[in-house]
């Protein structure tokens, strides 16, 4: 029952103890007692019940009881850390024991190896169990047994055995009612999900069975440190490193398993690392490899040596002695049989070039590049990352780039399986090494053309493919529901200066259930099949030129594209135009309010020095046709407008050349419409849209308490043009809940992913409707990002705060040149100029830009 119902049976044991019962009777009350405590609770507590228990099962005088009780005892010990105390209770317990109780004992003995991450003994004891536990037709432990073989399958890479073991330890659970295991049994499917490479499954089953431990009311850590793999995975590590932390810190609370606490250590080690945190990730390592030592388990701790070497590293620790101590790592973990022995190499391998021991790095490098070949897609772009190093090491550029596109297309088959556009924009970090190591070799074999194409190769992925559409799962419409609803009332307490601290934890905890969910889509779109193809650009761009600017070495490069031919010019350093693009950022937030008209000559002096770094030479060979700028995610805030040389021209923006391609070649819809929507508490009240509407004659209108999302999206849903005005908040720190302010709440980025096609053109006339947070290798979330790959070939949107009066005789012009059949990107040029002099309406026009091609 302790596995079915945990907390009826710790009940029911503790009301046994309070009749007097006989010792037999009392000893398997307090081993129940111990199971829940070693499990659930307070290990110390758990040792007490347990050797009393022992002494009772002795006094009972019941060979198999007491057997039965040494090995509850024995995990217990091993999760204390005594391992050896642990062992040699199993010892007394096997000797004890016959058949069926013996049978038991070696299951949880082989648990206890599993641990110890000494794998072969763990399947030995496995193997002389499962036949006896068959024959007794005990189907609990036998389902127990083979979920564990299953497991220990995963541990090695054995990913077929494992699976039909666990489909075979499934048939058995649904026979039965034990809760508590059947939640075991899902997490481990989750385990077996991830290591076959299916992160959407993965995170669904894992969230499945936290649901039902919920419901039992037990704790989680084994799932939490499981958990934490798969969110780095999936380019989560900020999450993983919070969800571990919290787990350790409720582990010490409750004074539970120290082995638990060394792999919830490992694994916040893990995701500082990936987190780009390395002294918070070398802290978190060494007292892992110190618990796991004192443990006795020198697999798991050789794992937390080979973080704690990576941390090393990225702090700047480098030396021979580091190399020898990867060196070490690699060796151990291969005579192990572990997955991440090629990554150990590989570090061996980077350390020993950066210096300069060529020799020794051909060496490991050599090793870890074994691994390209064949395993799981982690360990194969281990091996093409070696390849590469050994390539660029012997001097071969042509190597270099075919190691990197072997490697980057292993990532490929591994995004596409990612149906979130959150997972697939942050996977894209696991291969930005190879896209940097390809745009290097690519700038020493010369040929513009060629630096091009590996700038485009791992640029703005995300946008090549729409996201899964998110199913009509109820929970989820739910979850959106209920969020706007929160998230307009926590919004109107703020705004009537009396904020509700519960309705902002409600709406955090409504926002991690929307992310979670949107996580489980598998992808089910591979984009359009096409690699990028500079002559298929050049002939499509006509008399229109398009910039792409690369960041090698902290400098940026501008790619010139037109005429039938690519060039290459030298910009400036990469951190200095993106110190001067936040200044001018400051300066427009200041111009957009009146009275600031003296930080103008400052702004435009901005934009002088930002046009020398960010197109150099380039610039005087613009020419005078309409211009595309493809800027790197780390530059898209830049008001490009403001660059002299594009200030009065027609121009537009496209997070890749590619994606600039798919929006030329996107038709409108037919039949299409315009849509008009008006949101709340904007300081002119949207005076734009009585007119337009005037002008449309035909638009469908949503204002006031029409104004509400479900009715928008439904209207959005396939539009020929769409203008919203109405209130927009970027958040930073989860981009796809930047939001438009609409009658019942926030219109988010996951309610735009729902609709089966974006509006062909769409123009958001408020507040920071641009701004996209930078994520992955060079991938961007935001509003327009979100639009782009739905069917959007248009946006205009603004980067930057601005003046809602000034916005209307902007919107009027710009809707006067649509009405005339210009583009999005002509007639936001002939709005500009019609704006008046001052320094607010030069702003606001500064602040907007078009995106796509429409």
């Amino acid at each position: 029952m302790v596995f079915a119902d945990p907390g009826e049976a710790r009940a029911r044991a503790e009301e046994v103890l309070r009749t007097g019962p006989s010792p037999l009777h009392a000893c398997v009350a307090h081993q129940v007692l111990g199971i829940w405590q070693r499990d659930f609770g307070d290990l110390r507590v758990a040792l007490r019940h347990l050797r009393r228990a022992r002494d009772l099962a002795a006094r009972a005088e019941s060979a198999e009881r007491e057997a039965d009780v040494l090995a509850t005892l024995g995990v217990a010990l091993v999760h204390a850390g005594r391992t050896r105390q642990g062992l040699a209770s199993f010892e007394r317990g096997v000797a004890r024991g016959g058949g069926h109780t013996r049978a038991r004992v070696l299951y949880r003995r082989a648990y206890v190896w599993w641990v110890l991450g000494r794998h072969r003994e763990a399947l030995e004891d496995v193997r002389r169990a499962i036949p006896v536990l068959r024959q007794a037709g005990d189907v609990i432990w036998t389902a127990r047994a083979l979920t564990l073989r299953a497991t220990v399958h995963l541990a090695l890479g054995a990913v077929d055995r494992a699976d039909a073991d666990f489909a075979a330890a499934e048939r058995l659970w649904d026979t039965t009612g034990q809760e508590h295991d059947k939640a075991d049994a899902v997490e481990s499917r989750g385990l077996a999900a991830f290591r076959s490479g299916d992160i959407p499954a993965a995170l669904r089953l894992l969230d499945d069975a936290a649901e039902r431990y919920a419901r039992l009311g037990t704790p989680t850590f084994m799932l939490s440190v499981r958990r934490c793999e798969v969110l780095m995975a999936a380019g989560l590590a900020p999450e993983a490193l919070a969800e571990a932390d919290a787990a350790t810190a409720l582990l010490d609370r409750i004074g539970g398993q120290s082995t638990r606490k060394a792999e919830l250590l490992l694994a916040a080690a893990r995701a500082a690392l990936t987190a780009g945190d390395p002294h918070t990730a070398i802290d978190r390592a060494a007292v892992a490899v110190r618990l796991f030592a004192g443990q006795r388990r020198p697999w798991w701790q050789t794992h937390a040596r080979l973080v704690l070497t990576e941390a090393r590293s990225a702090a700047g620790r480098r030396s021979g002695r580091l190399v020898a101590d990867a060196a070490a790592v690699a060796e151990r973990l291969a005579s192990f049989g572990s997955p991440a022995a090629p990554q150990a190499s590989l570090l061996a391998g980077r350390i020993a070039l950066a210096l300069g021991r060529t020799a020794d790095a051909e060496r490991h490098l050599a090793v870890a590049a074994r691994s390209r070949h064949g395993g799981p897609a982690t360990a194969r772009m281990t091996g093409w990352a070696a390849q590469a190093l050994r390539a660029r090491a012997a001097g071969s550029p042509r190597g270099v780039l075919e190691a990197c596109r072997r490697g980057l297309d292993v990532l490929d088959d591994h995004r596409t399986t990612l149906g979130a556009s959150e997972l697939r924009a942050r996977a894209t970090a696991q291969g930005a090494e190879l896209a940097a190591l390809a745009q290097e070799a690519s700038l020493a074999l010369g040929g513009p053309r060629r630096l091009l194409v590996w700038s485009e190769r791992w640029r703005a992925t995300v946008l090549s493919a729409p996201p899964a559409r998110p199913p009509a799962d109820p929970a989820l419409l739910s979850g959106l529901t209920a969020f706007r609803e929160i998230a307009a009332r926590a919004e109107a307490a703020r705004m009537d200066g009396r904020p509700v601290p519960a309705l902002e934890r409600e709406q955090r905890r409504l926002e991690r259930e929307i992310r979670s969910r949107t996580h489980h889509m598998r992808g089910d779109s591979p984009g359009d099949g096409r690699r990028f193809d500079p002559a298929r650009l050049l002939a499509r761009l006509g008399d229109t030129q398009l910039v792409e600017l690369a960041v090698l070495g902290g400098r940026v490069h501008v790619l010139l594209c037109g005429q039938g031919r690519v060039r290459r010019f030298e910009g400036g350093p990469t951190a200095a135009a993106m110190a001067e693009a936040e200044h001018v950022q400051a300066g427009l937030r200041r111009l957009a309010h009146p009275g600031a008209e003296a930080r103008l000559p400052l702004v435009e002096a901005a934009g002088r020095r930002l046009e020398e770094l960010l197109l150099g030479g380039a610039a005087a060979h613009l020419g005078g046709g309409p211009l595309v700028v493809v800027p790197p995610g780390a530059l898209h805030r830049v008001p490009w407008a403001l660059l002299p040389s594009l200030r009065e021209r027609v121009l537009s923006v496209s997070p890749s050349a590619g994606s600039w391609l798919r929006a030329r070649e996107t038709e409108p819809p037919p039949g299409g419409r315009p849509v008009l929507v008006r949101g709340p508490g904007l300081a002119t009240g949207g005076a734009e849209v009585p007119e337009l509407a005037d002008r449309y004659g035909t638009a469908t209108v949503l204002e006031g308490g029409l104004a509400q999302v479900p009715r928008v999206l439904d209207e959005l849903d396939g539009a020929e043009l769409a203008h919203i005005a109405a209130h927009g908040t970027f958040r930073a720190d989860s981009p796809l809940f930047s939001s438009l302010r609409m009658a019942d709440g926030p219109l988010i980025v996951h309610d735009f992913e729902r609709l089966r096609r974006s509006p062909y053109r769409i123009i958001l006339s408020s507040c920071d409707t641009a701004r996209l947070a930078s994520v992955g290798a060079d991938e961007l979330l935001g509003l327009v990002t979100a639009l782009l790959p739905l069917g959007t070939a248009g946006v205009v949107a603004s980067s930057a705060p601005v003046n809602d009066a000034a916005v209307v005789p902007l919107m009027l012009a710009l809707h006067k040149g649509l009405d005339a059949g210009l583009s999005l990107a002509e007639s936001l040029r002939d709005a500009r100029a019609a704006l008046p002099g001052d320094a607010v309406h030069q702003a606001t026009g500064w602040a907007f830009a078009a995106f796509g091609a429409a």
